[in-house]
């Protein structure tokens, strides 16, 4: 998968900051550490991990133990006892393998593809927090240069009240001038005011992300020139995003897990097939103790052969669901080009 011009101008800026230029990388780390959403976009993958494990468990072969134990109290119309009170005693183990059941068995193919969309997402997520963690950093990189920049203003603007001052004194300048130049005076510091404020929201920003207030950054070497992206026509990345684009990947797995789903609802017209083996005990005590034992091995065949049109309405919702999951999927491919475009365009500029 190529870069994204976005990844290429991130990456340039690493190379060109000062001698602190693994600040940003820090900044990185701290913020996979502590950025929330990040920490939700992880604990969603991980969770999302189990699940070719549980459509796995539709294959697999399922034990199960019950027992219980009854008290009999009863007449008969019988002379020689006529009072039946007894206890029954009765345990059964019983195994289950299934021999064919194809929702069963597209069930855990689209349980795989979940895994792999929730992969999609997290990686999704890190350069999402990439972009976020670069924006925050050079939000307050240009902050800071606003603040030096205004400074030098109101400095050079000083000295020009001055002059005036002294003009007018003299008689060379009216005191218009003078007004004119405390205005600017005036203005300067009211910048000055907002742009400390404006560092400081910025600098607030990027410990959102990362924890940690940023006693100062690494700023970008004097006279860098980032490098322009390889190649440089615009066509091969937009290939690139059409194919590759997290969100175009992630919707193309979104898109075969919906025509499983088809396959999965017309499994319910199929039957299933079952190995079964089961073992058994009943112990009754009447007069005298009395225990059956039974063990069974044999194959069920399950048929379906109505459900209240369940499964035809399903089926026929399965369908249109994938027919919106394409029509989504060529969305975002239309997006991610456009996208694509224009940060190529932003890059060149």
């Amino acid at each position: 998968m190529r870069k994204t011009p976005l990844a290429v101008l991130i990456a340039s800026a690493l190379l060109s900051l000062d001698a602190t230029a693994l600040d940003l990388m820090s900044a990185y780390r701290d913020a996979q550490a502590y950025d929330s959403q990040f920490s939700s976009a992880r604990a969603a993958r991980e969770a999302n991990s189990e699940k070719s494990v549980q459509g796995r468990a539709g294959l697999l072969p399922t034990a199960s133990m019950t027992g219980s134990v009854n008290k009999v109290n009863g007449e008969s119309t019988s002379t020689i006892n006529p009072n039946i009170n007894y206890t029954a005693n009765a345990y059964q183990l019983q195994l289950r393998q299934p021999l064919y059941n194809r929702a069963n068995a597209d069930l855990y193919e689209q349980s795989k593809l979940q895994v792999a969309v929730s992969e999609v997402q997290f990686d999704q997520a890190k350069s999402d927090l990439m972009v976020r963690l670069a924006q925050a950093y050079f939000d307050v990189l240009a902050a800071q240069d606003t603040i030096a920049f205004i400074q030098a203003q109101r400095t050079a603007i000083a000295e020009q009240l001055a002059s005036a001052k002294r003009n007018f004194e003299v008689g060379t300048a009216t005191i218009t001038d003078t007004h004119e130049a405390q205005a600017r005076f005036d203005l300067s510091n009211a910048q000055e005011i907002a742009a400390t404020n404006d560092l400081e929201v910025k600098r607030n920003a990027f410990a959102q992300i990362t924890g940690k207030i940023p006693p100062s950054l690494g700023s970008l070497k004097p006279g860098v020139k980032l490098s322009p992206p390889e190649p440089v026509s615009m066509d091969p990345w937009v290939q690139s995003a059409e194919s590759g684009n997290f969100g175009v990947v992630a919707q193309g797995l979104l898109a075969e897990i919906a025509k499983l789903d088809i396959s999965r609802n017309r499994a319910g017209h199929l039957p299933t097939v079952d190995a079964v083996a089961s073992y058994g005990s009943n112990t009754s005590f009447f007069t005298t103790a009395i225990t059956t034992t039974t063990t069974n091995i044999g194959v069920q065949l399950t048929i379906p052969l109505f459900s209240g049109y369940a499964t035809s309405s399903k089926i026929r919702e399965a369908i249109s669901l994938e027919d919106k999951a394409r029509a989504d999927l060529d969305t975002i491919r239309r997006n991610a080009a456009q996208s694509t475009r224009a940060a190529f365009l932003g890059v060149l500029s």
